[in-house]
């Protein structure tokens, strides 16, 4: 992956969703329609955080998030949700 050139912002994260399960663990086959959104993710830039706070995530953590979360974006061809720290639920 080429660096991005993107500098998120206070206690803001930039993170690459994981792709969805095409098949569940029994084995069957996920159509396109019925898939869910992805909760998993990388993080792929981190902001310097606030003056009360730092960061507690780092640049290739894998978090989950909530199923709202963040705001989604199109840079240089992938999709990426830029969101804050507080929406990221934990820390694979």
């Amino acid at each position: 992956m080429a660096k991005l050139k993107i500098k998120p912002l206070a206690d803001r994260v930039l993170v690459e969703p994981m792709a969805a399960e095409t098949k569940t663990a029994s084995g069957i086959i996920i159509p396109d329609t019925a898939k869910e959104k992805p909760q998993k993710g990388k993080v792929v830039a981190v902001g310097p955080g606030t003056k009360d706070e730092s960061m507690t995530v780092s640049v290739g953590d894998t978090v989950l998030y909530g199923k709202y979360s963040g705001t989604e974006l199109k840079l240089e061809g992938n999709d990426y949700l830029m969101m804050r720290e507080s929406d990221i639920l934990a820390i694979v």
